[in-house]
């Protein structure tokens, strides 16, 4: 029976986009161990799957990666999984002996379209099949579905309890914002978030805006923009109580970022906004009713994660996406679907 451990440790969409590599392989090998280990943030993303996975976490702030590898060693897995591919998970090879294996990153071809701007990618291959590589030995191949995160009834029962409490999605279509994103140049500017977020409730809808902590401020303007209709989480919610009110959407915009893959995730279309991304960086939204707005500039893509500054300074990537055109592919796409509960 094969004992699997997979590792990606962070980040969110990173993770959500491994889920069809884990139910592919519960598929093939149901009697097998899986464990998969990632950060304790994103723990509830894999935690209640229904390919029924181990989660262990690892913190790097409390925790050696020594201590790690000991405690790796004594389960004695048969095929190890590296998802990751960063410095962390290459050491963590080295300390725990076995049947490594890895998947091909592109980083030629990254640099090249980055720099050269010069395509030699040579496929399409999304980022949630390139894992397969990992387990090449482990006769699985992508099953042609989404990503998927399960909502433990907890977290389901949180996320209808937020909604309710601020009177969402009642008795009109409701639609889900996501305006934040870790590096500047992904952020579509708020002031037409403010302004999608008014005609969105003009149109009938109900919006409630996903934000962490760091987009309080943007998410109680955006909200207040909608007035009644719209409220904001301003970081109220955990990851599964996010994807839960995601579920109860009609429909999602958001930029290039793991709220988008978790919208994908629970079965929400999208409306994607792509500025200095592509998708030859495999990151378009995976197997999932979506639209993605991006626009055709000789300066994309400008970086393969985004960046603090727009390199030549106008930022016309998302700039240039008008508030009435995601308006328009928000009609069209969420009229696709009655809302889910």
């Amino acid at each position: 029976m094969p004992r699997i451990l997979l590792v990606r440790l962070s980040s969110m969409g990173d993770v959500i986009l491994t889920t069809p590599l884990v139910r592919a392989l519960r598929a093939r090998h149901r009697e097998a161990e899986m464990v998969y280990l990632t950060r304790p943030g994103f723990a509830p993303l894999v935690a209640d799957h229904p390919a029924r996975v181990e989660v262990l976490t690892f913190d790097p702030t409390s925790e050696a990666l020594g201590d790690l590898a000991k405690r790796l060693r004594g389960r004695k897995f048969t095929h190890l999984l590296d998802l990751h591919g960063v410095t962390r998970s290459r050491l963590l090879r080295l300390l725990v002996p076995g049947q490594w294996r890895g998947y091909g990153k592109r980083r030629v071809a990254r640099w090249m379209l980055v720099h050269g701007k010069r395509d030699i990618y040579g496929d399409s291959v999304p980022e949630a099949e390139r894992y397969f590589e990992a387990a090449r030995d482990l006769d699985v191949t992508p099953d042609g579905g989404p990503a998927e995160v399960g909502i433990g009834a907890a977290a389901a029962a949180s996320a209808a309890a937020w909604l309710a409490s601020r009177g969402l999605g009642g008795g009109r279509p409701m639609a889900a914002l996501a305006p934040g994103a870790a590096h500047f140049t992904k952020r579509w500017p708020t002031g037409y978030w403010e302004m999608l977020s008014q005609s969105l409730v003009a149109q009938g809808y109900d919006v409630a805006v996903l934000t962490g902590g760091d987009f309080r401020d943007e998410g109680a303007a955006i909200a207040a923009a909608g007035g009644v209709n719209a409220a904001t989480t301003a970081g109220a919610l955990g990851l599964q109580e996010t994807a839960g009110v995601l579920r109860a959407a009609r429909v999602a915009v958001s930029g290039d970022t793991g709220l988008m893959h978790l919208a994908t995730a629970v079965g929400t279309p999208v409306v994607a906004l792509f500025g200095p991304t592509v998708r030859q960086f495999g990151f378009f939204p995976y197997r999932s009713p979506a639209t993605v707005l991006e626009l055709a500039l000789s300066c994309r893509p400008c970086s393969a994660q985004g960046g603090e500054v727009c390199p030549l300074g106008h930022h016309k990537c998302l700039r240039e996406i008008s508030p009435q055109m995601v308006m328009e592919a928000v009609r069209e796409l969420g009229t696709a679907e009655e809302p889910r509960a």
